[in-house]
């Protein structure tokens, strides 16, 4: 199909200022010594902090996300298309707006926090596992969408038809179900934990930018532009790689390969 000038001229210049500001950051990316950089300390702790913070909250949302997905896609519930939006509401909230609320609920003095505190000396706020919970909470409508709509996509005859045989529930889920969503599980999990170690606003609200304890490599980056600003390129070349190293295989998950 041919399309018309106006369009193509129109999909160029769409192409040109979405790879702009990549092209620039290759650019005046200090490729001679961006080992050194990447190797200092502040560097390397931030990278092992993002790793721990966003694989943690890669396993909570597979716990939680699982079934989440599975109930809303294959549950019929009392508004589910207002739990629905709930669940994508971190997708379109603004990063800081979702700090800010995961403060106010999980806080020392926050609506379950108080208690939290109180009852276990739990405290979430400028901690490793505040950081955690904001990724979690930032990342987890990635997965849930995809494993969504991959159940709901999916043909369930084979379920019905185990479950007319006879099989209990939870073997048709492990031996029917699961199997089969491996694929959108993986493509979410992927998805969820690249946005989980790229997530700043929610963790920089919620946790504090603490060097060691919750510095993770957005905040990290965000710090070093105002003293070191070629350590903060050579950051944001490992995140840009790790986005693509994410994005490029899993293309195929939503477009089909021509």
């Amino acid at each position: 199909m041919t399309a018309p000038r106006t369009v193509v001229a129109a999909a160029g210049l769409a192409i040109a200022f979405l790879a702009l500001p990549v092209v620039g950051l290759l650019q005046r990316a200090p490729w001679a010594g961006l080992g050194s950089l990447l190797g200092r300390p502040a560097v390397a702790d931030a990278l092992m902090l993002s790793l721990l913070v966003s694989v943690v909250a890669a396993g909570v949302i597979l716990v939680l996300g699982t079934p989440l997905a599975w109930v809303l896609a294959r549950v019929d519930i009392p508004g589910r298309r207002l739990l629905r939006a709930l669940v994508v509401l971190p997708m379109v909230l603004p990063p800081v707006v979702g700090g800010t609320a995961l403060l106010f609920a999980l806080g020392r003095r926050g609506l379950v926090g108080q208690w939290l505190d109180a009852w276990f000396g739990l405290t979430l706020p400028f901690t490793t596992a505040g950081a955690v919970v904001a990724a979690t909470f930032v990342a987890m409508p990635f997965y849930v969408v995809a494993v969504e709509g991959a159940l709901r996509s999916g043909d369930d005859h084979l379920e019905q038809m185990a479950g007319t045989l006879g099989a209990r529930p939870l073997t048709v889920l492990r031996r029917i179900t699961l199997p089969r969503l491996l694929p959108a599980i993986g493509a979410g999990l992927a998805l969820a934990w690249a946005r989980a170690l790229g997530e700043f606003g929610a963790t920089i609200t919620f946790a504090g930018n603490l060097p060691g304890r919750t510095q993770t490599l957005p905040l990290a980056t965000f710090l070093a532009l105002e003293t070191d600003p070629e350590a903060a390129l050579a950051l944001s070349l490992v995140m840009l790689a790790v986005s693509l190293a994410v994005l490029v295989p899993l293309r195929d998950r939503w477009l089909p390969s021509r």
